[in-house]
């Protein structure tokens, strides 16, 4: 079974060229720490490099974020340039060999194309541009997640964890109460639950992280178990919102009032089928649910993790911690 977790997610601001470079050194070195050879850390800079600097000089200013994924015992690291610039007319052209739009002394994004083992691209004129890389060995799960600290704070108060086997793939989200430390406490406890069992049902994990939370701060958190012939199980407690989206409907999935490892009035599991073009979005409240992925079938169709960074970049809530995970 290979397990994904929340383990550290940098963002950079970019609106100054001096910041181009710190994000180039803060990706190498998280290169780095997690096992990426010389060349592959290589190409993390030149990619950082590019979407920062894009970012730049084309998007307003904007933010990158870095994070490391696994893939199977090996593995990536995850560049994700986001903003609410003027966004590109065409795509096809700021893809093509040759066009830099930053004037880096890369080749643009067809180089940090070439040198990804996944990329995609969102961007909408009059609305911004998300590009996303990953440098190292490809992941087994289509995923994306974003899971950040409220400005202000180091740690983050939310947590995430994705198992998958043969058969099924299981996200968890988990929000602790509050922010700061205690709060990552309580978060980082429930993804420790999560890790010891992650094969269990939905409702058998709530049971379990309520027992292993008992004195900390307490947190909300669900759990999505979806088997590769399109069942859902799923249960929750607390403020995390979980919506299986295709394009004819969005379907919330329903959750129960309560704090894991303080109050928790009732435990239920619920079953679902889930669509052949649906995706599974679950955040925390620091997203906002006004969202409606149904009505933008070109950002539906995109990789998750560039779902997850529109989420956050136009729904995110600045006061709290937020974290958003899609698959599909």
């Amino acid at each position: 079974m290979i397990l994904q977790r929340r383990r550290e997610q940098r963002r950079h601001l970019i609106a100054e060229e001096s910041q181009i470079g710190e994000a180039r050194r803060d990706a190498q070195r998280l290169a780095m720490a997690y096992g990426l050879d010389e060349t592959q850390t290589g190409r993390v800079g030149i990619a950082a490099t590019e979407l920062a600097t894009n970012l730049y000089r084309h998007g307003s200013g904007g933010e990158m974020l870095l994070q490391p994924v696994r893939a199977g015992d090996k593995e990536s690291i995850e560049l994700l340039a986001i903003d609410k610039g003027r966004g590109m007319s065409d795509v096809g052209r700021c893809l093509g060999d040759g066009y830099s739009t930053g004037g880096t002394s890369g080749t643009g994004l067809g180089a940090v194309k070439r040198m990804s083992v996944e990329f995609d691209i969102h961007s909408v004129p009059g609305e911004g541009t998300v590009v996303m890389s990953r440098v190292g060995s490809r992941a087994t799960a289509r995923f994306g997640a974003i899971s950040l600290a409220v400005e202000g704070e180091i740690e983050c108060g939310d947590g995430w964890a994705l198992a998958e086997d043969e058969e099924f793939l299981t996200l968890m989200v988990v929000d602790g109460l509050g922010h700061g430390a205690f709060a990552a406490a309580a978060a980082e406890c429930a993804q420790e639950a999560f890790a010891e069992s992650p094969e269990d049902p939905p409702q058998n994990f709530l049971q379990r992280a309520h027992r292993a939370l008992a004195g900390t701060r307490g947190a909300a958190a669900a759990v999505a178990k979806m088997s590769n012939r399109g069942a859902v199980s799923y249960a929750g407690v607390g403020n995390i919102s979980g919506y299986l989206v295709g394009s004819e409907k969005s379907q919330g999935l329903v959750s129960h009032n309560g704090t894991l490892g303080l109050t928790v009035p009732r435990l239920q599991q619920f079953e679902y089928d889930r669509g052949e073009d649906s995706c599974l979005v679950m955040h925390s409240d620091g997203i906002s649910a006004r969202w409606d992925l149904r009505r933008n079938d070109t950002l539906r169709q995109r990789h998750p993790a560039i779902i997850a960074a529109v989420l956050y970049r136009d729904h995110g809530r600045s006061r709290d911690d937020a974290t958003v995970v899609v698959v599909n």
